[in-house]
């Protein structure tokens, strides 16, 4: 990977203009990704309650695995999503791309608490929930890879990784908020109501909230490293194809886009394993009730937003790549005994939480580093696009089919360790991939790549 260009921000010389840009693209990137995740998070938070609702009385795994059939089908628009919105971030912006993806997600999220159940309209309510929920991933493919590269072009070189954190920061919150929130309704509603109309409170937000959302991202500036790039750039002819960035990045970067995939997936097995499914194996295979299996996921989900920022700083200190295996490390050693002793806890709420906090820690090794080694791996003309293929492909694959892939082989197995076996497996791949990489971290990027080499 050669040097790229992030923008021509110096480290210790913010004017107050740049300075006051940053704080703005910071918290834009924050608050928007925040309400993204929230709308995102709510479906797998209510999981047993959705598959009640919208899949006829059976066997309850098999219910289960229904509603995670529909939660890894909304998983299959994502590569096509990463395409879109690369394609259109690098070519319109990285704004534009942003203020839009927020107001699909939140729409077709508010559309689905206005969904009819099954016992209203049969099949047809299945079908149209799995619909909303490919929008939904189609709209998530753009958010988390465009937040991340418009944060890290705005941040100076030795702060980058710290500022960038404030992607996967945000997307925590989001999750922790839908967990708070699904805590609090099991704990106050019962469970007729929940199962009849309780369940649809979460989605319902996404309306208001999306509006906010939109209205931030409209109002702010695009990168100065992508304005930089558009000013530099002949006049295109009119022939350029809205999709001439993935052209570019597949002809000049399908390296960096294979390592990069490569890498990322450990970071959507162990995301959807830990902080979206955990609360339906704690409930489902450790006998935990449903509000107190949340409550444990919540507590994580504070050590993650804890431990985020410092596995940023840590990043601009050591490097992006030696964060990276230092996480593979850890998911190798740890996720095979935490797991055995989870199902050991008989009860014991304390030790459950207790491994899903040193979960937390592992995971935000990785999660607090990749938004940024992902960014520092494109140029500014394909950065989006390689940003969004790469990661999104891998949740696609991996990410999206993990809760259904692990409760089906505890299913065959009768294992409950079978997750912990499926994680260590994904982070040995990743390990290989990261050795294959190699990092420019903390480096002033230039626009060398911005042009394709003759």
């Amino acid at each position: 990977m050669n040097t790229v260009h992030l923008g021509s921000t110096t480290d210790h010389h913010l004017d107050p203009e740049r300075s006051l840009a940053l704080r703005r693209a910071a918290k834009a990137s924050f608050i928007g990704n925040f309400i993204e995740w929230f709308d995102y998070a709510s479906y797998g938070y209510l999981a047993t309650v959705i598959g009640f609702a919208f899949f006829p009385e059976s066997d309850k795994s098999v219910q289960l695995l229904s509603t995670y059939a529909v939660f890894a089908m909304s998983f299959i628009l994502r590569p096509i999503g990463a395409v879109v919105w690369g394609a259109w971030g690098d070519r319109w912006g990285r704004r534009w791309a942003l203020s839009w993806s927020i107001l699909i997600m939140s729409g077709s999220t508010f559309f689905i608490g206005l969904l009819p159940t099954y016992s209203a309209i049969g099949v047809v309510g299945a079908i149209g929930l799995l619909l909303l929920r490919m929008i939904q991933g189609f709209s998530a493919s753009g958010e988390y890879a465009g937040a991340g590269t418009f944060l890290a072009e705005y941040a100076p070189p030795s702060r980058r990784g710290i500022y960038t954190s404030l992607v996967p920061a945000s997307t925590a919150c989001g999750l922790l908020a839908g967990s708070l929130m699904v805590t609090g309704m099991f704990t106050v509603l019962s469970d007729s109501a929940m199962n009849t109309w309780g369940w649809r409170i979460p989605f319902l937000l996404a309306g208001p909230l999306g509006l906010v959302g939109r209205y931030i991202r409209v109002h702010l500036e695009d990168s100065p490293a992508y304005q930089e790039m558009r000013a530099e750039l002949p006049q295109e002819p009119k022939s350029s194809s809205w999709s001439e960035p993935l052209r570019l990045l597949l002809r000049d970067h399908l390296h960096e886009t294979l390592i990069t995939f490569g890498v990322s997936c450990l970071n959507a097995v162990a995301f959807y394993m830990l902080l979206t499914y955990m609360p339906t194996y704690v409930h489902e295979e450790l006998g935990f009730s449903q509000d107190t299996a949340t409550l444990a996921t919540s507590v994580m989900l504070v050590v993650y937003i804890a431990s985020i920022f410092l596995m940023g700083h840590l990043s601009d200190s050591f490097g992006r790549r030696r964060m990276l295996i230092a996480a593979c490390v850890a998911f190798i050693v740890l996720t095979i005994p935490l797991f055995l002793v989870m199902t050991r806890a008989h009860g014991m709420l304390l030790v459950v939480i207790v491994c899903q906090v040193v979960f937390a820690i592992a995971l935000t090794a990785n999660d607090g580093t990749l938004a940024t080694f992902l960014a520092e791996s494109f140029p500014t003309n394909v950065r989006y696009s390689g940003f969004a293929l790469s990661f999104n492909g891998a949740n696609a694959l991996l990410g999206g089919t993990t809760p259904f892939i692990v409760t089906w082989l505890i299913k065959v197995t009768g294992s409950t360790l079978a997750p912990a076996v499926y994680l260590t497996v994904i982070a040995l791949i990743a390990m290989v991939a990261i050795f294959q990489s190699r990092t420019i971290h903390g480096s002033e990027l230039t626009e060398e790549q911005t042009q394709p080499p003759a």
